[in-house]
């Protein structure tokens, strides 16, 4: 149901290039450079799926401001923002799930929209929550929510009226997922993409009808892992991390290109994957950090493992530049590899149990899950935290960016910081 709060309607301003695959980095720095334009914090990690932001970061956390902070109820979902309007789900009364949107200058409330849909996750679960956790995907007129129970849900970004909404799950026959869904849909064109209703899909963002469904039936009922569009050894694709492997899926009709199996403990495929040229890198929970070459021949598709190392993932995806990637990992520690070679060059000391990281050519933010906000120098020869701001009690939501501010959600607040 819509609860009709608008006080007017609000004019989007579409931005160029909002949902193209993530570029690769053998020129990051150079890229961010002359990606300076109108890009805004729009889905999951950003712009590009891959926590880099274009614009400028405050130069020193001290600048930072609140601006305005609204209550809410809990939600672990990153906010998304076209740059005037500002958008956040939380879970209500355990009941419902709800996705509003505010004024970016003001705080003000232009609606709020709601439907049914909660669950509530295993008890060896429960200090991760029961509520919404995947991340929205907005486009000038469309705004994509997977909810926890496995439904995905386009909106009006205008007014919040449901244009479609479908349960992934009970349309596809499948389990729902223990543990919520948690993929963030990915917005490309005309079409929806997410790991849900026991495979991965890919749907008509006009209607929410079924274009392709791919590996279903495996192990990957229930994927933690978001997917990105990328182009790998000349062919643009889906880059998609399951429970049990990484690979590379046609955009077209779904076919499978190339796999490579990923060990992680109890199948936890969690972060995602980050493409560097022909390249891509993961690390799995209680498993192996891993850079493999992806290379074609015609139809035939080869992958190759680069290095290994013994850096173990979590739930933090790295952010990189051009010879470095940063990880936070299961340790809890910061850790800088080497790209070409693997090497670990420095690990910092034990900072939280998760990190959301942003970068541009100047400096990484970390927000880590007890609300602190680091500021470090990236570096190849040692961590180096410039400053450092509490800005949220509860942040296991990604961090959002827009022109001279961040966005926090707080597990029961949103929070709008300026510089």
């Amino acid at each position: 149901m819509r609860i009709s709060l608008a006080r007017r309607m609000i004019a989007f301003v579409g931005c160029l290039g909002l949902f193209l695959p993530p570029s690769t980095v053998t020129a990051a720095d150079a890229e961010i450079d002359s990606a300076k334009s109108s890009q805004t914090w729009n889905q999951w990690r950003g712009p590009q799926r891959d926590g880099v932001w274009s614009g400028d970061l405050p130069n020193s956390l001290s600048e930072l401001k609140l601006s305005w902070e609204k209550p809410l109820s809990p939600s672990y979902s990153g906010p998304v923002t076209d740059g005037k309007v500002v958008y956040t789900t939380e879970t209500v009364d355990e009941k419902f799930e709800r996705v509003t949107a505010f004024d970016l200058s003001s705080g003000e409330q232009v609606w709020t929209t709601q439907w049914e849909g909660a669950i509530k996750v295993p008890f060896f679960a429960a200090a991760n929550g029961s509520w919404i956790k995947a991340t929205p995907a907005l486009t000038e007129d469309a705004l994509v929510v997977l909810g926890i129970r496995d439904e995905l849900v386009r909106l009006n970004p205008a007014n919040g009226d449901v244009q479609w909404r479908v349960d992934l799950s009970e349309r596809f026959g499948s389990v729902r997922p223990n543990f919520g869904a948690v993929c963030s849909p990915l917005i490309d064109g005309d079409a929806v993409f997410v790991q849900g209703g026991g495979a991965t899909l890919k749907l008509s963002l006009k209607d929410g009808q079924t274009i392709w469904r791919a590996m279903a039936g495996e192990e990957d009922d229930d994927a933690f892992s978001s997917p990105i569009i990328a182009t790998v050894a000349g062919v643009r694709q889906l880059i998609v991390q399951t429970r049990t492997k990484l690979c590379g899926v046609s955009i077209e009709d779904g076919t499978e290109l190339w796999s490579e199996p990923i060990e992680a403990y109890r199948n936890m495929n969690i972060l995602t994957p980050t493409v560097i040229g022909d390249q891509v890198f993961t690390a799995a929970h209680s498993g192996r950090s891993q850079m493999f070459d992806i290379s074609r021949s015609g139809d035939d598709w080869t992958v190759t493992e680069r290095w290994n190392q013994k850096v173990q993932a979590y739930m933090s995806s790295p952010v990189v530049d051009d010879q470095t990637i940063y990880l936070h990992s299961k340790n809890e520690r910061l850790t800088a590899l080497d790209i070409e070679s693997g090497e670990i060059l420095w690990t910092g000391r034990p900072m939280g149990k998760y990190q959301s990281l942003v970068r541009n050519n100047d400096v990484l933010l970390a927000l880590d899950e007890g609300g602190e906000l680091l500021s470090i120098e990236q570096q190849r020869d040692g961590l180096e935290i410039r400053d450092r701001l509490k800005v949220a009690d509860d942040a296991w939501a990604y961090l959002g960016v827009f022109k001279d501010g961040l966005i926090v959600r707080d597990l029961n607040s949103l929070k709008v910081y300026r510089y």
